[in-house]
């Protein structure tokens, strides 16, 4: 339901509003910002910690760009939902296959030998948590509120 709500905060956004900033101190705090980083902890958690894939591919590994997943600037909303989309079907392949005692197999990261229970457990927190920004900044940008 989580996704839902991350997907549903974007509707009918402009291309200048999905990358308008909002909040001084956090000048990459936009709506294609947390979509972005969304797909990329998905990928950190599911391909990553639990199946032990590099993690060369994922901005959140960036170790020379602060918050490289949130630099977004001109890439268009849809694109960045689409791709939200797609890492949460892979996300979900990759849970239905395992079970829920099953540890992560990244032994490079500490958070890669949790269990999935405990990867789904803070993947359900961290997508309430940032579509609880989202719609926050959906009502600072347009008025839009609401719970579906």
């Amino acid at each position: 339901m989580q996704r839902a709500i991350v997907q549903w905060k974007c509707e009918g956004l402009s291309a200048a509003d999905a990358h308008r900033a909002l909040i001084p101190t956090s000048p990459l705090m936009t709506v294609a910002g947390l979509v972005s980083h969304m797909r990329w902890v998905e990928h950190c958690w599911f391909e990553v910690m639990l199946m032990g894939r590099p993690p060369t591919s994922n901005p959140l590994f960036d170790k020379e760009t602060e918050d490289a997943e949130m630099r977004v600037e001109g890439v268009p909303l849809e694109r960045l939902l689409e791709e939200y989309r797609t890492q949460c079907a892979v996300s979900d392949e990759i849970i239905a296959a395992h079970g829920l005692d099953d540890t992560g197999r990244q032994k490079d990261f500490r958070a890669g030998a949790a269990t999935l229970r405990w990867m789904l457990m803070h993947m359900i927190e961290e997508t309430a948590r940032h579509a609880g920004h989202l719609d926050i900044v959906r009502e600072l940008l347009d008025g839009g509120k609401g719970y579906y």
